[in-house]
């Protein structure tokens, strides 16, 4: 696995506290990073903190609390980071998300707007909070999780697929607009991860997904983490509105 170095980088990953965001949260205070993870409570915030400052490693870590439904929060977000960390963040992470399943003539208004505005909405505003202080630096990184669903669709996840399919066209069109200032703008999409969601599939469900998947197997947050940290790095200083799959070949044509 390749060795990166972010000493000092003030890296803000939202959705830290559990699964994916916990893990590349980890996996950057491990390579010397200043890490503001987000959580949605107080409690969530604080363990986060805790023990990511206890992990053996030369970054730092600082929990936040920070509900991506509020979509006032965002600016008030980085102005918390910015003053606790010493610098605006240099490499924002988009991972918070939420899903509200179900058939779409079944669907609830409600269940639809709350996965646009947590997965898509709340992106664009705490990017565009972050994206400011990038340009006058020159240098900067966003990078948001998407998912496979949002590129090949899955059945009682309209909300979610939208959401997810937004994200790549909103940071394609990002990425040409902010490339002459030295920021990139990219996406991981994510396949079958194990996580705690993925954990209390039924057995039959388990082994559909399986049965699409050309490495036979289910992905782990650390394979979307070191996605994560490669965008990241100088390795990728040259890539941007790109989408990096990483899902076992689901997409294979």
């Amino acid at each position: 696995m390749a060795v990166y170095d972010f000493t000092g980088k003030v890296v803000l990953v939202t959705g830290a506290s559990r699964g994916i965001g916990r893990v590349i949260a980890e996996e950057f205070v491990k390579a010397g990073a200043v890490v503001a993870g987000t959580a949605t409570s107080e409690a969530g915030a604080c363990k986060l903190e805790s023990e990511l400052t206890a992990l053996e490693a030369s970054g730092k870590a600082y929990g936040f609390v920070h509900n991506a439904l509020d979509l006032s929060a965002a600016a008030s977000l980085v102005a918390a980071v910015t003053e606790k960390c010493g610098a605006a963040p240099e490499i924002l992470v988009n991972n918070a998300g939420i899903t509200r399943d179900g058939l779409f003539m079944r669907m609830k208004d409600q269940d639809w707007d709350d996965v646009i505005a947590c997965n898509l909405s709340a992106i664009a505003r705490l990017t565009k909070a972050c994206i400011s202080p990038m340009m006058k630096k020159r240098s900067g990184r966003v990078i948001s999780i998407t998912s496979v669903v949002g590129e090949i669709g899955n059945a009682g996840q309209c909300n979610y697929a939208a959401a997810k399919a937004g994200i790549i066209g909103f940071s394609r069109s990002l990425a040409k607009e902010v490339g002459a200032r030295g920021v990139t703008v990219n996406c991981v999409a994510p396949g079958f991860i194990e996580t705690d969601m993925t954990k209390v599939l039924p057995e039959a469900a388990l082994q559909h997904w399986l049965e699409n998947i050309p490495l036979k197997r289910m992905g782990q947050a650390l394979d979307i983490a070191r996605a994560v940290l490669f965008l990241a790095s100088d390795d990728a200083a040259y890539i941007t509105g790109a989408t990096l799959d990483v899902n076992g070949g689901m997409r294979c044509a």
